[in-house]
């Protein structure tokens, strides 16, 4: 009996002995798979910011280097299946040319691409079209700039309540009046105009000349804002007044990234 109970005992130890290398296998085999993950979105992440920085230079744009992430995990996965879920760039310090030897700036170009659509054959083949259902793109324009691009002395712009608002001063009758006034906003292709209605000013005497001054003034601050070429076809779609600036939000459905887009 002796001898009996005395084999028992080198099973057990085979048997954990058995279990911990399994254990240690599936996490090196994990921890693998998360090393694999990760390099092949770095990849896919470096090859995105380099064909948008290509297009920024056709644009004759300028930013930071893009900071592209692919978002959703395992990236893997996404390979496999063909469609990613989110592609992020934001392009730090943006500026492009808005015409009239003039300069739009942003602090930050916010884009993001989803359902982005990419089968595997066509990655293997290069042969076929890779398309995000939709691409939105937000920056802010600060009012500081906004009325540097309008370009009337002593312009001063600023949010109110929701509403862009602008103040400067006008001189009339040996005077200087600070009229101030609401803006309106409208995007027609692609293209922000800028409005200032109902302006009014503390002490501005209401007869027929001094009306007629104001309203020439006002005329000088209609302004048409020509937003530039923005990578992936964005297109503005809307404007809105915010405290940080104007934020400028732009978009495009169907976009075809390995053609018309990158």
């Amino acid at each position: 009996m002796a001898d009996v109970y005395g084999t028992a005992k080198p099973r057990k130890r085979r048997g954990r002995r058995g279990l911990i290398v399994l254990l240690v296998l599936l996490v090196l085999l994990a921890a693998g798979l998360v090393v694999a993950d990760r390099f092949a979105a770095s990849y896919a992440e470096q090859t995105i910011g380099d064909r948008v920085s290509e297009q920024l230079t056709r644009q004759q744009a300028h930013a930071n280097e893009p900071d592209v992430s692919v978002e959703g995990v395992p990236f893997l996965t996404q390979v496999v299946k063909g469609n990613y879920q989110e592609i992020k760039i934001l392009l730090d310090n943006f500026s492009a040319p808005a015409g009239n030897n003039q300069t739009i700036k942003m602090a930050q170009l916010d884009i993001r691409a989803k359902d982005v659509d990419a089968p595997l054959d066509t990655l293997r083949s290069g042969t076929g079209e890779i398309t995000a259902g939709t691409v939105t793109g937000t920056g802010a324009i600060t009012y500081a700039d906004l009325a540097g691009l309008i370009g009337q002395d002593g312009l001063t712009v600023s949010e109110k309540d929701g509403k862009l608002v602008g103040a400067a001063p006008v001189q009339a009758l040996g005077q200087t009046f600070n009229v101030s006034g609401t803006a309106t906003l409208e995007v027609k292709d692609g293209v922000v105009q800028v409005r200032f209605a109902d302006v009014t000013a503390a002490g501005l005497p209401d007869i027929p000349l001094v009306r007629n001054l104001v309203d020439n003034y006002v005329k000088q601050l209609s302004y048409n804002l020509d937003v530039p070429a923005l990578p992936l076809n964005l297109k503005v779609q809307k404007v809105e007044p915010r405290p940080e600036g104007l934020v400028v939000t732009a978009g495009a459905n169907n976009v075809p990234l390995n053609s018309g887009g990158l």
